[in-house]
This record gives structure tokens, sequence and C-alpha cells, in this order.
């Protein structure tokens, strides 16, 4: 057995640290939040609160000149929690969410689904 398990994920993470606005329920309001890594099918942030696992999210985030290699893009993801982490000191809860749909947003022009 290796002294390191190996990576089990299929995408490449991106340690980003980003604002990201999180909406969890009907009729909450939408929670800010800040990413911890970002990949194409998942997402961990940082927020104030606790989601259940399970729970059905819908977030958005501008990804970076860095990231598209080109503009900043505006993206509205939906998808589920899948891990919350324990708090840490400062009371900051990770909560790692999969992507199941997304779509890329247009101030101007509306969303395009993918």
């Amino acid at each position: 057995m290796p002294a390191f398990p190996s990576e089990q994920r299929a995408t490449r993470r991106f340690p980003l640290k980003l604002p990201v606005t999180v909406r969890y329920a009907q009729g909450r309001p939408e929670t800010n939040a800040q990413t911890r890594d970002v990949s194409s099918r998942g997402i961990c942030f940082y927020m104030d609160s606790r989601l259940d696992t399970g729970s059905q999210i819908e977030f958005t985030l501008t990804l970076p000149p860095e990231i598209t290699m080109t503009e900043a893009i505006r993206v509205r993801c939906r998808g589920k929690v899948v891990r919350v982490e324990s708090p840490l000191p400062g009371g900051k809860i990770a909560t790692a969410a999969e992507i199941d749909k997304y779509e890329f947003v247009s101030e101007q022009y509306g969303a395009a689904a993918v």
C-alpha cells in the first residue's frame, strides 16, 4: 500500500479565493461565501452557516481571466451539497458541492444554459 492515498478526483481543482453567492432554500435570502477551490465538477466554499448534506443549492461566481484565458465570466451553477466539514476556529464552515448544471450569465443578454 502506498504511503499516500492516490488522488480520487477526475478533474483538476483550482485553489481560488473568489466571492460566491449561495442560494439554498426557497424563501431564504442569498448568502455570501468564499471559494476554497473550484473544478469543472464541483466547488468547495467557506460560509457562516451549515448546510445539510444532500441539500440542493444554486450558486453564482465570476471566474477570473487567469482561469478563463479570455475575460471574466460569471457562472450560475446548480448542484447538491456532498460534504460539510467541522467549523474552523473562526467559525467558517467548508462546504463541498457537486455541480449538476451550469450556465454562463451575461448582464446584457441573460443566461446560456450548458
